[in-house]
């Protein structure tokens, strides 16, 4: 049950009062009178000051509610209607939302992103099939959803969790509540979990497997999720780009989005660039027209003749899911093949890991990866360092590129190998996302340097 303003500015013991304990202007309280209710700005120094809830506050939400459900054993908890279930056996429950979860319900690798914007593009991002996202910022939802933020037509990760129920939307941008979207997508969520906890527990184990259960009954047969999660063998040695990958070639014109516009289209491209599609984001693509690039999309398993007969001026190899390694069966010979034609060639996260396996690298799987829009990146070349948007579980191994292979980016979180470029051809690559906006423009040179790359060659 909600307090009204005067009953709570008389629990304060008065306006003056209410004033000194919330550290707020006396002309703040009056407005509350007039508004009849406390303003969300406020809510923090109310609720510290007078020990309710943020429910019991009139103008604050009765629901989504903000607690935290703790991880339990095999006793529901009250208001628990979801699961996340781990394969060392524990469970995180939650709230559900979303759409519910059929049997079996879905397994992946269980990660965080700490990406404070861009919820939508995060789970349309192809890259994050096989994976189950821990969203580290609180206020999922606040935004809503619309047709034009995503990168993908469908949604790749296999489901999210959140701290609090998903937040009421408010964009003017806003088309679709979260939940609705997630719904019609197949989607399930898992809302009321303590996610600090659960990203200590991977920072600190690495990304587990698990399994997100939203029952629409409500019944839990926890042995059988236990089992389901400890027997799923892992992103290590899966080949997921193929799932994906576009089926069939197309051509891409549209432009990246700007105010008050939107999204243009291409008409005065300079050069033809062929983009592989490992699970390729749709603004990377738009950043390749903007550059004033005419885009032919092939499928990932497409061969070095497919993309040759093409007559490209440069060939992008895009992001995507899974193990590089794996991928690489049929990646790497194409790769190869466009590299002796002399092509320019421009890779960027997967596509990164599948240069530098066709140059000889290797690639390793990482105990928790780089997720999120704040990872710093020193460019070795300039000395400058680019804050940017990374979504990634293998690295590439510098120790094992050959001579010909220079290392170019470096992230400043733990060493790890951000770049690579080849001095005897025109070949370079970047681990993370440049056209992701985070700095918010640190990486977009990289287009550029791609294009003065193919004006050299052709």
């Amino acid at each position: 049950m909600t307090i009204d303003v005067d009953a709570l500015i008389e629990r304060l013991g008065g306006a003056e009062a209410a004033a000194r304990l919330t550290g707020v202007g006396t002309e703040a309280v009056r407005k509350w009178r007039q508004a009849g209710a406390v303003p969300s700005r406020h809510w923090a120094a109310v609720i510290a000051a007078t020990g309710l809830a943020l429910s019991d506050l009139a103008g604050g939400p009765a629901t989504p509610r903000t607690e935290a459900i703790p991880p339990g054993g095999d006793a529901i908890p009250t208001g628990a209607t979801a699961a996340l279930v781990l394969g060392d056996g524990s469970v995180f429950w939650g709230r559900g939302f979303g759409a519910h979860t059929a049997t079996p319900a879905p397994v992946g690798e269980v990660c965080f992103n700490t990406g404070m914007s861009g919820y939508q593009e995060t789970l349309t991002d192809p890259s994050y099939a096989g994976q189950i996202i821990t969203f580290t910022f609180p206020h999922i939802g606040n935004v809503g959803t619309n047709p034009e933020d995503i990168e993908a037509a469908t949604v790749a990760a296999r489901g999210l969790v959140v701290k609090q129920d998903i937040t009421e939307p408010s964009n003017w941008r806003s088309a679709q509540h979260l939940d609705a979207w997630l719904r019609t997508r197949g989607i399930a969520g898992l809302g009321g979990v303590d996610t600090r906890a659960l990203t200590v527990r991977i920072r600190d184990g690495g990304a587990p497997n698990g399994v997100l259960a939203f029952p629409a009954d409500g019944c839990f047969d926890l042995p059988a999720l236990r089992a389901q999660a400890a027997a799923w063998p892992g992103l290590e040695g899966m080949d997921l780009a193929r799932e994906v990958s576009c089926r069939q070639s197309y051509e891409w014109d549209e432009t990246r989005w700007a105010w008050p516009a939107g999204a243009g289209r291409q008409t005065a491209s300079r050069y033809h660039v062929v983009a592989v599609d490992y699970g390729a984001k749709r603004n990377i693509l738009r950043c390749l027209a903007s550059a004033r690039c005419r885009v032919t999309v092939m499928p990932a398993t497409a061969t070095a003749e497919d993309i040759l007969g093409r007559h490209p001026d440069g060939v992008f190899l895009s992001n995507g899911p899974g193990d590089p390694a794996a991928t690489g069966e049929y990646a790497v010979p194409a790769i190869r093949g466009v590299l002796e034609a002399g092509v320019p060639v421009f890779g960027i996260c997967l596509g990164h890991q599948l240069l530098a396996l066709a140059l000889g690298a290797k690639t390793y799987k990482m105990e928790r990866g780089h997720r999120g829009a704040n990872q710093p990146v020193k460019d070795l070349v300039t000395g400058k360092v680019e804050i940017t948007s990374q979504n990634h579980g293998f690295a590439v191994d510098p120790e094992t590129l050959p001579p010909t292979v220079k290392v170019t980016h470096v992230s400043l979180f733990d060493g790890s190998n951000e770049g690579l470029a080849c001095t005897d051809r025109p070949a370079f690559s970047v681990q993370y996302h440049p056209e992701a906006s985070p700095g918010p423009s640190d990486s977009h040179y990289l287009f550029g340097r791609f294009v003065e790359m193919i004006e050299r060659q052709v």
